[in-house]
């Protein structure tokens, strides 16, 4: 499919979550409530469209316009408590159960604080009976596999792995286009659990763990998965082309530039996603002092 559309920029989109912050600066001035907000989503479906031919809707209603729903949710996370232990299915176990999709994710650290870490997976000889017993005791927290983690680093959570954030640090998560979550323990807070969802899709060894990043040509490859491939670019008062190809976005993490393509050109801003529709196989990034932005990318399937 061959679509003549401008990149174009969303405004992010605010949820509300008991583990979230009031305060996301210097992130953002506002957040538009009074209420702990613990994801910024990039490229919900909810996001508005705020520059080009699709201003003031959201992605969601555009998305015939676009070659259907945009592939990858793009979010910042802001952890001010612990989130849930929790677990996501994979495509065929989302199916089986009337989803549409799995939940298989990435998160690259935006910020860390001194000794900051994040669960992933379950330690060796731990599997769905230990699980289980451990909600009973309040003790899941002992089972999981407690990972260090520095600004810079990327982290890979497959479906599969029981996983869990912690305050400490700020996180760009990039993932399938699902929010599809078992909530396996909430360390007592009055909130639903999954259990028997999440004791049946949950994996004892998956491959989730830290990725070493890989200098390409003008980039650095963060990650390279099934579902997405991460790229970092880091320029200064200069311009970049940047191919795109497959469905896109891009996003700042410090700096503005504008990006432009053939069809129009929109301003990139830290913490907002700009799309790359289908169709555009380059687009230029125009900086006029530092600015640092990733290229999420959904590969064709």
């Amino acid at each position: 499919m061959t679509i003549s559309i401008a990149p174009f920029r969303l405004r992010p989109w605010f949820s509300e979550r008991v583990w979230g912050k009031q305060d996301l600066r210097p992130w953002y001035e506002s957040t538009g409530t009074r209420e702990p907000v613990g994801e910024a989503w990039l490229t919900g479906p909810e996001c508005i469209v705020e520059s080009g031919v699709f201003t003031g809707r959201t992605l969601a209603a555009i998305s015939p316009e676009i070659g259907g729903e945009f592939p990858l949710l793009i979010k910042i996370l802001f952890p001010n408590d612990k989130l849930s232990v929790q677990v996501h299915p994979d495509d065929a176990q989302a199916q089986a159960a009337g989803q549409v999709r799995g939940k298989t994710e990435c998160w690259y650290v935006l910020e860390a604080e001194p000794g900051a870490t994040v669960a992933l997976g379950l330690k060796s000889g731990v599997g769905a009976a230990e699980v289980s017993a451990s909600v009973a005791g309040g003790t899941m927290e002992e089972l999981l596999e407690q990972v260090p983690v520095s600004v810079g680093d990327m982290l890979f959570v497959d479906a599969g792995t029981v996983h869990a954030i912690g305050p400490g640090v700020v996180l760009l998560e990039t993932q399938q286009t699902s929010d599809v979550t078992y909530r396996l323990y909430d360390y007592g807070r009055p909130r639903e659990l999954h259990l028997e969802q999440g004791i049946a899709v949950l994996k004892s060894q998956t491959e989730a763990g830290r990725v070493k990043p890989r200098a390409m040509d003008g980039f650095v490859r963060l990650i390279e998965q099934k579902y997405f491939t991460v790229d970092r670019f880091d320029i200064s008062s200069d311009e970049v082309s940047v191919s795109v190809g497959d469905p896109a976005c891009l996003v700042s993490l410090s700096g503005h530039a504008n990006v432009k393509s053939a069809q129009g050109s929109t301003e990139l801003k830290r913490g907002q996603a700009v799309v790359l529709p289908p169709g555009l196989q380059e687009v230029t990034v125009q900086a006029s002092g530092d600015v640092s932005f990733v290229r999420c990318v959904a590969p064709a399937r």
